[in-house]
């Protein structure tokens, strides 16, 4: 079933539906399909305050070229005040604290509003998505819908390629996976699945809206 077929069906079952999008070179695909299908409907870009300015950038730019509806959330709590008892930044400190206070609690409210969540995680990103189905229930009784679950990172540029869509500018400096950028490095060769420039070193690979807002 195409992504505009499962549109048509949650509508016809009056599902209130929202995407969320992170804005790289992986996630174009997904948004220009979803702006051939619905350009009406909601895209949720977690602001964090911590983005690469060429990210908001690039947003801005998919966003116009798309014609897409893109709304930003980010934490209510200040960034002076995400710091640990030492005053390190938690980004340093406590990586974890920081994704749940910058992507994981802002999402939250927004689940509460709808009732399907359509995201770009692929099953070749991690074994955290490759254990993940089309179709899972997430919290807050929404039901997570993931299209581009079996698509392959060479499936991802050979799309961009075949529509002349654009790329993060970032990728061509050796930024293969971009998030915040105190935890996004450059990379020589890019890993297999792509993500080991986030969070190099640690023992991290999601920032817990893939983890702690999907049940098993």
């Amino acid at each position: 079933m195409e992504i505009k077929d499962y549109l048509e069906k949650y509508k016809s079952e009056g599902k209130k539906v929202f995407a969320s999008s992170s804005f790289q070179t992986q996630s174009i695909p997904l948004l220009h399909l979803l702006s051939l299908a619905d350009n009406t409907l909601p895209i949720y870009f977690l602001n964090t305050g911590f983005h690469f300015p060429e990210t908001l950038k690039f947003k801005e730019e998919v966003a116009n070229r798309f014609g897409l509806n893109v709304l930003e959330v980010s934490s209510e709590v200040p960034k002076i005040q995400q710091r640990n008892t030492k005053g390190r930044m938690l980004y340093t400190s406590d990586p974890d604290y920081c994704c749940y206070l910058n992507k994981v609690k802002p999402l939250e409210p927004v689940l509460q509003e709808y009732d399907v969540w359509i995201s770009g995680v692929r099953a070749d990103q991690s074994s955290t998505r490759k254990a993940m189905s089309v179709e899972q229930e997430a919290q807050s009784g929404v039901l997570r819908y993931h299209p581009m679950l079996g698509w392959t990172n060479k499936m991802v540029h050979q799309y961009i390629k075949e529509h002349n869509l654009p790329k993060h500018p970032l990728e061509e400096k050796g930024y293969f996976s971009i998030g915040c950028q105190p935890c996004t490095i450059k990379m020589e060769i890019p890993a297999e699945d792509g993500r080991d420039s986030r969070w190099f070193g640690m023992n991290k690979t999601e920032c817990g809206i893939h983890t702690e807002l999907v049940k098993g």
